[in-house]
């Protein structure tokens, strides 16, 4: 654990697997070379723990002056509570969900930019989707529709044990949600729900048969393939429609020049 060399911080941990900490250096290397060649001061390495956030004397304050998040310093050290991150003060630069932003989130911060997801199947520019997992063998695998569109398998889901990561998630149960009552269904559908914690928890769950189904977003899906042995035996059964991915975030306190030149550099580099 490192504590933030300038007034800043950054971090970006909605992909930061322990078998992918050396490729999310190197991002932030990237995006740390590009935001100090545009003058800004941004810090070395990126953030991880509750430990690397400078404390907050008395906690988290909107504008108002009403705290909204605790001081780090009074968190576990070696976790890392992402509200925590995302509503510092200090927040140069960090990686959020649409869920999350729609419940309060986007009122504290500004968005910079979109990732691209043209790497992952599901993705298309800055859209992503979820795809539907189940034990392989229970259902046919489908890959993902060309145009975006949903495809959910009512059939399929029905009756079964529907696990998410968090009820906030816009990939694990919010997209899936919104899918279904345009479908004019609810995920009333489930027999039972689960919070698993973690996209790569909810795939295991699933392997083990604590679970049957979940959303688990593409990108998400594409590491389980590379790192999570649990997912050789997790087939893709549907999709959910595309919708924005994860949106880079900096604080509603940012300086509007920063903010400028931090739009800047995330264009150039996508």
């Amino acid at each position: 654990m490192t504590k933030p060399e300038t007034k800043f911080v950054a971090a970006l941990p909605m992909y930061d697997w322990p078998e992918m900490r050396s490729e999310v250096d190197a991002q932030w290397a990237r995006l740390r070379d590009a935001f100090r060649q545009k003058g800004i001061e941004a810090p070395q390495t990126i953030a991880r723990f509750n430990a690397d956030l400078r404390p907050v004397e008395g906690g988290i304050r909107d504008a108002a002056g009403k705290v909204i998040a605790p001081d780090p310093a009074t968190l576990p050290p070696g976790e890392l509570y992402f509200h925590g991150l995302w509503l510092h003060p200090a927040l140069l630069f960090a990686q959020t969900c649409w869920g999350p932003m729609e419940t309060g989130l986007s009122e504290h911060v500004q968005v910079i930019g979109q990732p691209n997801y043209d790497a992952f199947e599901g993705g298309q520019g800055e859209l992503y989707s979820s795809a539907i997992v189940m034990r392989a063998g229970e259902a046919p695998s489908v890959g993902s529709p060309a145009d975006g569109s949903p495809l959910i398998p009512l059939d399929i889901l029905r009756g079964k044990h529907f696990t998410f990561n968090s009820l906030d998630s816009m990939s694990g149960i919010v997209g899936l949600t919104r899918d279904l009552e345009a479908l004019g269904e609810s995920l009333d559908i489930f027999s039972e729900r689960s919070e698993s914690g973690g996209h790569r928890a909810s795939i295991v769950a699933i392997a083990e048969g604590r679970a049957d189904v979940a959303a688990i977003d593409c990108l998400s899906w594409a590491l389980a393939q590379r790192f999570e042995p649990a997912a050789e035996a997790v087939a893709v059964v549907g999709w959910t429609r595309r919708r924005k991915g994860l949106p880079f975030i900096t604080a509603r306190s940012t300086p509007e020049k920063i903010v400028v030149a931090l739009r800047e550099a995330v264009a150039a580099l996508a």
